[in-house]
């Protein structure tokens, strides 16, 4: 007599608004959760919209410390500021969901639903600032997580640490998906004035299908945009970030992603390959049998040529671009593209300005008077 294997193929139906499709243990956690249709699982066609809603819960905390310094040798910024843990924009392949491990909580759902606000951050940032042996170096504004998710329409921290930044005239980029920048364009304005300020823009696709499964509370592409256009107009220089290119989906875009922002009013480009740290390669690889099932093996398959046989390489250097002809041919096309549309790069910002902030009163005493 042969025993019949059974290989459970069940996943659970997508949650309209989120990137992830479950809440799977992070890479500490002792209990492993293995999901299974018992035959009870309702149809999500026969589901109205609501039921598969998730609603994003915010937990205050006080941070202890607010500034990091980066010493990674290819990740760019000097220092960043990370007003909240966990991002709403449910990016599907943001590198930052490991994070949530350290909480005890899923890099999956938990991390783009259960949401941490860090609302001393103000208050940490101008004591750091006004430390007797504090140095200025250019701090990146959402490294981790986007400063400007929707959440922050509501909380307004990152608002708070801009102020903090301009009136300390301390240099700071923002990197963003979300055309809710525009809001903070007064402080933006005065500070690009003295050379303190850059905005880029992740654009992965711009197609609105796409981009609505992989990262879906995002601004759409087209309005990132225009993002730049008004900033742009503004005096705020702008760039655009490829971010992240992935292979027969996304990288054919490549040049054409480069060329809308430059016509936007973009002045500097980067890009940066597909990443996919510990959890995130999972998620990744069920994201795309969801949506992208012919697409799939080959996506993996080029991305492993890429990253020396495996799903990723997190050495220095090969990480963000990759190795091999066709992370060659990548890098050559994006050199060419920027060449082709004036996206040369700006000026470094300034620390010259730099005075530190004090407790707010005699700085705003004296603001007028330089």
């Amino acid at each position: 007599m042969s025993l019949k294997t059974v290989t459970n193929d069940f996943r659970p139906a997508p949650r309209k608004g989120r990137g992830a499709n479950d809440n799977r243990e992070g890479r500490f956690e002792t209990l492993k959760v293995e999901l299974e249709d018992d035959g009870w699982t309702p149809d999500p066609l026969d589901q109205p919209d609501d039921s598969r809603r998730l609603p994003t819960t915010v937990t205050d905390e006080q941070a202890r410390s607010l500034l990091r310094r980066n010493d990674s040798p290819d990740a760019g910024p000097d220092q960043t500021i990370n007003p909240y843990r966990g991002c709403e924009h449910g990016c599907i392949y943001c590198y930052a969901r490991p994070s949530h491990s350290y909480l005890g909580l899923s890099p999956g759902l938990d991390f783009e639903t259960r949401l941490f606000a860090k609302t001393n951050a103000a208050e940490l940032l101008r004591k750091e600032l006004s430390r007797p042996g504090y140095r200025p170096l250019p701090i990146m504004l959402g490294a981790n997580t986007d400063a400007y998710q929707p959440i922050e329409r509501q909380r307004g921290i990152t608002r708070a640490v801009l102020e903090v930044l301009a009136q300390a005239r301390h240099p700071v980029t923002i990197v963003t998906k979300n055309f809710l920048v525009e809001r903070d364009l007064d402080l933006l304005v005065s500070m690009a004035a003295r050379n303190l300020v850059q905005v880029t823009f992740s654009i992965t696709t711009l197609d609105p299908a796409i981009a609505r499964h992989m990262e879906p509370r995002t601004s759409a592409p087209a309005r990132r945009l225009q993002a730049i256009t008004r900033l742009s107009q503004a005096g705020v220089p702008t760039g655009v970030n490829v971010a992240p290119v992935v292979p027969f989906l996304t990288d054919d875009e490549l040049e054409t992603i480069l060329q809308a922002a430059a016509a936007a009013g973009a002045t500097s480009a980067g890009y940066v390959l597909l990443r996919l740290p510990w959890e995130v390669k999972g998620l990744f690889r069920d994201w795309l049998d969801e949506y992208f099932p012919l697409k799939a093996e080959h996506v993996m398959s080029r991305l492993r040529q890429m990253r020396g046989g495996r799903d990723y390489d997190s050495r220095f250097g090969t990480r963000m671009r990759g190795e091999g002809e066709y992370a060659r041919l990548l890098g050559q096309r994006f050199k060419r593209a920027c060449r082709r549309h004036g996206l040369t790069g700006g000026t470094p910002l300034s620390c010259e300005h730099f005075r530190p902030p004090g407790d707010g009163r005699q700085a705003d005493l004296f603001a007028g008077l330089d």
